[in-house]
């Protein structure tokens, strides 16, 4: 197991989540994801990660249909907002991107989660690697990352 997915098991302990980390097959984007783990899209937890003009980061945890709306997001986060860099993204969370957690991040981050997740008995999100995803109730999941509900979906 890597690093990184060990540290996603860890957070998962943590946070008292019983949630298997699994390898269902090619995770890299929402679609990959849906069908390796035989769900609807949108049960397809979406990590997108924004750096504000201040510096600090923001991560979207999107249903995997839907698309962020950036002047949204910006108004959720109080600032201006520009996409995180790969470089950025693994500084800050301790994963590459396809493959970031809602948790276990290297730093602390706003996180802010869509409604639409809330839909679900259960929802699928990376466990620290483009291959590797767990599932989670949703409001399970939101609560354990401390996300807030919001609306920057378009």
């Amino acid at each position: 197991m890597s690093k990184s997915v060990a540290r996603v098991a860890e957070a998962l302990q943590s946070a008292g989540l019983a949630a298997e980390i699994i390898e269902p097959g090619p995770s890299r984007t929402a679609e990959d994801a849906a069908r390796a783990c035989g769900c609807e899209l949108d049960q397809i937890v979406k990590s997108l990660i924004f750096q504000g003009e201040s510096g600090r980061i923001y991560l979207f945890l999107t249903a995997g249909g839907n698309r962020l709306d950036p002047a949204c997001a910006a108004a959720e986060a109080g600032e201006a907002l520009g996409r995180a860099d790969a470089e950025t993204v693994r500084r800050e969370t301790g994963f590459a991107i396809g493959g970031v957690a809602p948790l276990g991040h290297l730093n602390p981050l706003v996180i802010f989660a869509d409604p639409r997740l809330l839909d679900f008995v259960q929802v699928f999100a990376a466990a620290g690697s483009p291959r590797h995803v767990f599932a989670a109730a949703p409001q399970a999941l939101i609560a354990a990352c401390g996300a807030r509900i919001a609306g920057f979906t378009a």
